[in-house]
């Protein structure tokens, strides 16, 4: 026993051994390229578009709060799983985590939503709740009847024979109002992503 004892102090002991435990160098850490750590606000102004909510795979990792200066989004750290796309769907550059808007930049890609309003008539009533309570509606006729019936076919809903009609399908943003406001739940609003490569093309 004493023997193995003085065998393992002399190894232990050796000035080579010595020499590498006491002055041992591990490689600085470097952060790669492609990391992508917790979204960072940019300083640029959000427009309360929400694709940075829509976009976000992980319930309750970020939502956009008023502030003072306007609105800001506002990332819960505990929920965030750093995949970036809150950063790639916004239209402004409000966020960026690690080099996501500089690839972006490099390689002329971005993330698009559009929406689809799938209404199911067998369930739908006519009430017009849907129409009444659609905020693009409001804006292009803020005197519309009660039970979504308008005079003008300007509007994204619409009340016609008894059912609720999509008519302009492109001026959806996505609130997903409408089916809120659906007691029958005849209504359902799809957020479809698609990454698009490009330069964005402005409406005429």
């Amino acid at each position: 026993m004493a023997t193995s004892f003085v065998y393992y102090l002399q190894e232990f002991l050796r000035l080579e051994w010595m020499q590498k435990f006491l002055f041992a160098k591990t490689a600085p850490l470097v952060t790669p390229p492609y990391f992508r750590d917790y979204p960072e606000l940019t300083g640029k102004t959000c427009t309360h578009h929400l694709f940075c909510m829509m976009a976000c795979p992980a319930p309750g990792a970020i939502d956009v709060v008023k502030v003072p200066t306007g609105w800001q989004p506002r990332i819960h750290v505990g929920h965030c799983i750093r995949c970036g796309l809150c950063v790639e769907a916004c239209p402004n550059g409000v966020l960026n985590s690690g080099r996501v808007l500089e690839s972006m930049f490099y390689d002329n890609t971005r993330l698009v939503f559009t929406f689809r309003i799938d209404v199911d008539h067998d369930r739908c009533m006519g009430c017009g709740n849907c129409a009444v309570a659609c905020p693009v509606n409001k804006v292009i006729d803020a005197e519309m009847g009660h039970g979504g019936h308008a005079s003008t076919d300007g509007l994204l809903l619409i009340v016609r024979e008894g059912k609720s009609k999509v008519l302009h399908l492109e001026k959806c943003t996505g609130c997903k109002t409408c089916e809120e406001h659906c007691p029958t739940e005849a209504i359902r609003v799809a957020r479809l992503l698609e990454a698009v490569q490009g330069p964005e093309v402005e409406e005429a």
